[in-house]
């Protein structure tokens, strides 16, 4: 009797990880027309925290959501895109709560995404936010990822797109780089994310990883963008058909980095993992401090131990696409809560 609760969350876990499984599958063997058009009729809210304009030589700021675009698209999505101006990385669930917010439109997306969304009700739109009243210019303030997708939902997309009902799905990304264990934190891809199931629209965040063996230049290869993109496609077209596109959690989905032409190990079910990837080190001059971060060595004394048994980090450091459930309720519930909740309850 006292694994009642239990049994249902398993079962679910194991539903959606089958919808993984078969996603890698449909991954691994040459499209079909089914494939194309598994997502024929859904309208979609794209966005990221990394910008719009993939403007930078590494296209960092942008590259990953256009190739999501791209493979949305193909699958039949009328995609409209509402990302932040400027990069705005680490923003977490940080949104702007009075003011004025801009969504200006790309007059054309980057050289080789042109015609991607071209027969698509939309024309894959896109729409860079800034905040203020004035037209979005190099120097201008950013909207956070957050608020990109509650303007969208909110009355941007009624506004701009026609969608006087909002969008049916969320989805944000691909990330630049992984967001698992204590990045999840401070991730906007993430945080976007989590805005989107407030609003009562279901979402999943896609993040592309870099190659763990580098770790002195952290990108993103261009085919781990694509692969990332198709991979994500079709798994969203899997948990359409099975009706697991819900508001009560974020799908995250992690893919790794891999040589071109490779396939992922498998794709797995984990949780959040609790080891701290990246510390912060704050240099004071005067009453200045300047930020500097690096990843935490190994066994760093303040950097905190992987306790989990399934976490997404360790399982994407070993070439697998991880899956993992992040819900806006942070009440911890495990056993070693316990003996605080008697104390609370019984002041012993």
């Amino acid at each position: 009797m006292k694994h009642r609760g239990t049994l249902p969350a398993l079962a679910a876990a194991g539903t959606v990880l089958l919808a993984c499984t078969q996603a890698q599958a449909a991954h691994d063997r040459p499209e079909h027309d089914d494939d194309r058009r598994s997502l024929a009729g859904l309208r979609v809210l794209l966005s990221n925290d990394d910008s719009m304009r993939m403007a930078r030589p590494d296209a960092s700021d942008g590259k990953g959501l256009y190739e999501v675009r791209r493979a949305l698209c193909a699958a039949g999505a009328d995609v409209v895109v509402m990302a932040p101006w400027a990069n705005r990385s680490g923003a977490g669930t940080s949104a702007t709560g009075g003011g004025q917010l801009t969504v200006q439109r790309r007059a054309a997306p980057p050289a080789g995404y042109a015609g991607d969304c071209s027969g698509a009700p939309s024309g894959g739109a896109v729409y860079g936010v800034c905040k203020g009243s004035a037209p979005c210019g190099p120097s201008t303030p950013s909207a956070t990822p957050a608020d990109t997708v509650r303007l969208g939902i909110g009355g941007g997309l009624a506004a701009k797109a026609g969608w006087a009902d909002g969008p049916d799905l969320v989805v944000t990304g691909s990330n630049y780089g992984p967001n698992v264990a204590s990045v999840v934190n401070e991730s906007g891809t993430v945080g976007a994310a989590l805005a989107a199931i407030d609003e009562g629209v279901p979402a999943v965040a896609l993040n592309s990883s870099y190659d763990p063996a580098v770790t002195d230049s952290l990108e993103v290869a261009d085919h781990t963008y694509r692969d990332t993109a198709e991979f994500g496609a079709k798994f969203i077209g899997d948990l359409r058909e099975r009706g697991l596109l819900t508001t009560k959690f974020v799908v995250n989905v992690n893919y790794p980095h891999h040589e071109r032409g490779q396939r992922p190990k498998s794709t797995e079910w984990t949780s959040v993992g609790t080891q701290k990837l990246v510390r912060f080190r704050y240099t004071a001059k005067g009453d200045t401090f300047t930020i500097g971060g690096e990843l935490c060595p190994p066994g760093a004394p303040d950097c905190r131990p992987e306790t989990k048994r399934r976490p997404d980090f360790s399982l994407l450091q070993r070439g697998h696409v991880t899956v993992t459930p992040i819900s806006p309720d942070r009440t911890h519930t495990g056993w070693d809560t316990r003996r605080l909740e008697r104390f609370v309850r019984g002041g012993r």
